[in-house]
């Protein structure tokens, strides 16, 4: 799962180095994860009105549910 954040993340940005995902799985029926990009590149992962993060979750969240999990993504 942490591989696909991190591809869809360095899809949207500029600085790819920059791109962090960080999983915290201590709930055994959530999976968070931590993104973490370049200050100059939120906006891009964020999108006008939040479309493009919103998007980003409702993915991450299908996955997710293939484990029987839920998941939340969280952009630092």
């Amino acid at each position: 799962m942490q591989e696909v954040l991190i591809a869809m993340a360095r899809g949207l940005v500029d600085d790819k180095d920059a791109v962090q995902v960080t999983v915290d799985d201590s709930n055994p029926r959530e999976v968070v994860f931590h993104l973490v990009v370049a200050e100059e590149d939120k906006g891009r992962v964020i999108g006008q009105k939040g479309s493009k993060a919103r998007a980003i979750r409702t993915v991450m969240s299908a996955i997710a549910a293939k484990e029987g999990k839920r998941s939340r993504v969280e952009i630092d």
